[in-house]
């Protein structure tokens, strides 16, 4: 039996060091080593013969035909719109997301739809028995046809089943429960997982099959283990949003088939998870009427214009440093535009606690939501309240100046249809929504003229 012995590994990028060191030498991120311990294999395997060498000839890339090869749906319209179009054969896709947030949910929805599309499928599962599949299977609907599960740990099992029926799609549950026994370390570890998604790459590409892998994720919401995983795979899926609530967000981190821009909305119900259509009616569902502080805003994620409402509460402080607070946006950003309040508007804010919130559980950095943040805290803080049927959008400069932003048509037409009547954009976007009628477009180029659309 060979001897084991002690290594470091970086949590962060997976590089690996004889002894311990407090910054990684190669993604300079600190105290990320860990130690575990390893099997030296005890050769290198055979080399090469000449012939194979022989055989392998480099491609020019002008001799690189490209045939569009045909996607496969899930029948779920918001997974194939983050996936940038469906699921690519012989791609490997990671689905990270707090605990009980609907990840296997959605995987076992996804299963069901592609079986009464004969697909072939393979559920691996190494934290739930079969009994237990089933009972949730069974929540969700019925299967009209089978498909094919495991409970199983072994990666080598693993594997040689894989081979061996060779499914068009494989469910990995969850990657953190795979072992390999020529590793010395526990399941979950950073030599482990590596080397589990190494071979998973290996199969996804050698037979041709769709892997999606299931991984935990830590407490700042990152996925556990080497930041290697990450890169290794071809797509990666975050599904966001409060486990105690009941919408979902599933966002696209990386994708090498696709836009990372795009967004799915799902709602958590008894059946499982359901599709949200609207992503807009729901973020502004339940918003006051004629309450100061509350303004509505559109923002793009990819090319789904989404209208969300942006929130602000002013009040003077008890302390003798204010309170600023931002939830669903930068906080930085929020005291930047406070600041050009302060110096462009003349508000006296250095004596007042502020709150930014977006309301409906959006995390948004788009600078095109800065004019709502700004009227929003003068809306507060003058204690009047903006028409409710006003949209606004813009970013907002150092100066006071109200700068462009893209897909100003597509803001707008979603604005009409939810039935704004006045929506206000930067004096330089006005000539790109000119020939939009139904709703009055008003042109911004500075903070200073938010003041007239201020009811007092």
């Amino acid at each position: 039996m060979a001897k084991s012995k002690i290594v470091f590994f970086c949590q962060e990028c997976g590089f690996e060091s004889a002894k311990w060191m407090g910054q990684c030498p190669a993604c300079k991120a600190w105290n990320t080593f860990v130690e575990e311990p390893t099997v030296p294999k005890n050769s290198r395997g055979a080399k090469a013969s000449p012939k194979e060498i022989a055989s392998a000839v480099p491609t020019r890339l002008s001799q690189v035909s490209l045939q569009s090869q045909p996607r496969t749906l899930t029948g779920i319209g918001e997974l194939d719109r983050v996936l940038g179009g469906g699921i690519v054969k012989g791609s490997l896709v990671l689905v990270g997301g707090d605990p009980g947030i609907g990840k296997s949910t959605l995987l076992l929805q996804m299963c069901r739809l592609l079986a009464q599309k004969s697909v072939p499928l393979l559920y691996i599962s190494g934290e739930e028995s079969l009994q237990q599949i089933k009972m949730r299977a069974q929540r969700l609907g019925d299967f009209e046809k089978d498909m094919m599960m495991l409970c199983e740990t072994d990666l080598d099992i693993v594997e040689g089943v894989v081979r061996k029926y060779k499914p068009e799609i494989v469910i990995i549950d969850s990657i953190q429960t795979m072992y390999r026994q020529e590793i010395a370390s526990a399941p979950g570890s950073v030599s482990q997982v590596r080397e589990s998604t190494g071979v998973l790459m290996q199969l996804a590409k050698g037979l041709d099959i769709t892997i999606f892998i299931v991984g935990h994720v830590t407490k700042e919401g990152v996925v556990a283990g080497p930041r290697v995983l990450e890169h290794m795979v071809d797509t990666v899926l975050y599904f966001e949003g409060d486990r105690h609530a009941s919408y979902r967000l599933l966002r696209a981190v990386k994708n090498r088939f696709g836009s990372t821009n795009e967004i799915g909305v799902f709602e958590m119900g008894g059946g499982g998870l359901t599709q949200v259509t609207n992503p807009s009616e729901y973020m502004l569902n339940g918003r006051p009427q004629e309450a100061s502080g509350s303004v509505v805003s559109c923002a793009m994620e990819g090319t789904r214009p989404i209208l969300i409402e942006v929130q602000a509460l002013v009040c003077r402080t008890n302390f003798n440093m204010p309170r600023r607070t931002a939830a669903g946006t930068d906080y930085n950003r929020v005291n930047l535009l406070m600041a050009v309040l302060e110096k462009r508007l003349g508000l006296p804010l250095d004596n007042c606690d502020c709150y930014v919130n977006i309301a409906g559980g959006m995390r948004l950095n788009e600078p095109a939501i800065d004019l709502a943040i700004v009227c929003a805290i003068i809306s507060s803080y003058k204690n009047f309240a903006v028409s409710p049927k006003t949209i606004m959008f813009g970013e907002v400069g150092l100066t006071g100046e109200v700068r462009a932003v893209n897909m100003v048509e597509q803001r707008v037409a979603e604005a009409k249809k939810l039935g704004f009547s006045m929506c206000l954009v930067p004096q330089v976007n006005l000539k790109n929504v000119s020939g939009i009628s139904g709703i009055t477009v008003i042109g911004i180029s500075s903070v200073q003229d938010v003041l007239k659309y201020i009811k007092g």
